[in-house]
Parts: C-alpha cells; sequence; structure tokens
C-alpha cells in the first residue's frame, strides 16, 4: 500500500511538472513584440492622462475617418482585412485598447467603461480628428456605442460587430480561454500560465470555420497576450462592472449606424444584434449564416463590402472638410456640451 501510494504521488507531482512545462508561457519583452508587430505604420501617442497608445493611421489626411476598436484579448491587427481596403479611400485609425497589444496595462490600472471610452475619444482627439465614423467588434462595439453616447457630436455614424452590451441575451457557448479567465480558481495562474492550445481553440470557437485559423493568427493572440500587464489586464477587466445598453439613452442617438452579425456567433448570440437593431432609430442590420463573433477577420472581403455599401447610401463616403478634421494638430478636448446625459 505504502509503495502504491509512493508511485501514485511521483505520478502526480510529474504530471504536475508535466502540466506546468505544457503551459508555462512567461512575458515577452515588449521590445521583442514590437519589433515583430509594431513596425511602421505603426506609432505610440501620448494622451492627457500620460498613457502610451499603440495606433496606426492610415490612408488620405483628408478623407473620411473611421475609428476601428478590437474586442477582447485583440489587438489592432484584427481589422487588418478591412484597412487593407478601406485606406484607399478613407482615412482608417485603430489602436490597441489599454491591457492589449502593444499598449500593455492601463497606467492607473482602471478598466472602467469610462477608462476605455475615453480612451477611443481621446486617440482621435489627438490627432486632431472631430468627427468620424466609430466601428467596434465584440468588446470594441460596446466602447464604440458608449462613444456614441458620449461624444454624439462628434460620431458620424456607429457600426457594432458581433457587439457586446445588450441586455437580453446571454451566450450559448464561452470559449475556453473566456471560461478560465472567469473562473476564480484560475485565475491567479493565469500570468504565467497560458497554452498555445487554448488559445488556439478559443480561436476555433470563435469563428464559423475553425480551418481559417492559422497558426500565424494564434500566434499573434498568443504572444500579444504574453506583453507585459495583459494578462493581468485580462484578469482585472472582471472586477470592473458593465451597465448594459438602455433603451432610454439608445433613443437619443441620431446617427445612422450598420449592425453586421455572424449567426454562428455562440458568445454574443444573434439576438443582441436584433436587440440593437430595435434601439437605434437609423439602423442597417447584416448577418451572415456562415461566420461566428470576429467576421471581419474570418472573412474581410464580404464584410467590408457590406460597410462599404452603407458608407455610400449614408453618405458618410463624401469627403472630410477641414472644418470637421485637421488631420495634423490636436483639437480641443472633447466639449462636456457634446455629452449625452443618461436617459437620453
Amino acid at each position: 500500500m505504502i509503495k502504491l501510494l509512493k508511485w501514485l504521488a511521483i505520478l502526480l507531482i510529474v504530471a504536475v511538472i508535466g502540466l506546468g512545462i505544457w503551459g508555462f508561457a512567461p512575458n515577452i519583452e515588449p521590445s521583442e513584440l514590437q519589433a515583430q508587430y509594431g513596425q511602421p505604420p505603426s506609432r505610440f501617442v501620448e494622451l492627457p492622462n500620460g498613457q502610451s497608445v499603440h495606433i496606426r493611421d492610415e490612408g488620405p489626411r483628408d478623407a473620411p475617418a473611421i475609428l476601428l476598436i478590437h474586442g477582447s484579448n485583440a489587438s489592432l491587427h484584427t481589422w487588418q482585412g478591412w484597412v487593407d481596403d478601406l485606406k484607399k479611400d478613407y482615412r482608417v485609425v485603430r489602436y490597441d485598447q489599454p491591457g492589449h497589444g502593444l499598449t500593455g496595462a492601463q497606467i492607473k490600472g482602471d478598466y472602467s467603461t469610462e477608462a476605455f471610452r475615453d480612451t477611443g475619444a481621446e486617440v482621435m482627439n489627438a490627432l486632431g480628428i472631430n468627427r468620424y465614423v466609430v466601428a467596434g467588434n465584440s468588446m470594441g462595439g460596446w466602447v464604440a456605442w458608449n462613444i456614441a453616447l458620449k461624444y454624439p457630436k462628434r460620431v458620424t455614424g456607429l457600426v457594432l460587430v458581433d457587439s457586446s452590451g445588450a441586455p437580453e441575451a446571454k451566450p450559448t457557448r464561452i470559449p475556453i480561454g473566456f471560461r478560465l479567465a472567469q473562473s476564480a480558481a484560475v485565475r491567479p495562474i493565469l500570468k504565467v500560465f497560458t497554452p498555445r492550445s487554448i488559445i488556439e481553440q478559443s480561436l476555433q470557437q470563435s469563428v464559423g470555420d475553425p480551418s481559417k485559423v492559422t497558426p500565424a493568427m494564434v500566434d499573434l493572440y498568443w504572444k500579444l497576450l504574453r506583453h507585459p500587464g495583459n494578462r493581468e489586464a485580462t484578469v482585472a477587466r472582471g472586477d470592473f462592472p458593465r451597465k448594459p445598453a438602455d433603451a432610454m439613452e439608445f433613443a437619443g442617438l441620431t446617427m445612422p449606424s450598420l449592425i453586421l452579425w455572424g449567426k454562428k456567433d455562440t458568445l454574443i448570440p444573434l439576438a443582441n444584434a436584433i436587440w440593437f437593431s430595435r434601439q437605434l432609430p437609423n439602423d442597417t442590420l447584416v448577418t451572415y449564416d456562415d461566420l461566428g463573433h470576429i467576421p471581419m477577420e474570418e472573412d474581410p472581403r464580404r464584410t467590408v463590402a457590406d460597410l462599404r455599401a452603407w458608407l455610400e447610401k449614408t453618405g458618410l463616403n463624401r469627403t472630410a472638410t477641414a472644418t470637421t478634421q485637421s488631420g495634423s494638430s490636436p483639437a480641443a478636448a472633447p466639449a462636456a456640451a457634446d455629452a449625452v446625459q443618461q436617459g437620453g
């Protein structure tokens, strides 16, 4: 019996060591990540609060501006397919949200709605862009509609791509990476334990066709998550409450809106798209039978074509003027008068 317990103990130790070797993933130096994922046109801008933000600003300076905001545990690279198309005719700005990509941790550890919302607005302010379409995927959609609520005079159009924030529908299946981040037992070890296979599986669960998840795509997500501070931010975001979208507030939005949704999205199901569509007064809803949670990354050609059609239909494709977009010097801080108060 003693020998059996001894061998069981040895096997347990070996299993624990093997598990550690399999999943151990230390931080990667920012300089190494920047060399791989931060080459031109990447650059960094410093916001008034001292936060340094990784951005890419492409396209003609005098063209209509579009701000693209990525989702949780993604990065500005999620929009690459859209940018390759749009930058011919639009000024396209994207950035790594605090706690993501090359931006790294929020300077004050603030992952509140207000901090995420104002980061996006301040990025555009730093670039001297006063009027723009804002588009967001997943958590980025939540940030986008919060920007539209706070600064409606600046936002000319709102694009929600499988956006979070609707109050009604719940996930039908949560990717394993998100489940681990929500587990109190697992959260403490996530700072060093991030198996690449978990990232791969989470991505495969986020798309309609898992075969579209390439090794390069997995590496990008996995490596940028290991930027110092990003894994801690993933855990910390769960400690900040998110207020769900409110029908009364949405009733005050008058800008055109486009809702793009993959019907195979199990994290934020189609019922959420229907809720947004019912609340936004000037909406266009486009759904995709075969796509999942990140349709703009899974099928950029088809989704950006629908975005372009909407921009042309609403007149948001017209050339920007000097009065709406300076493009060179920082604009004044967002005026308090631009804000929509709670309740519309």
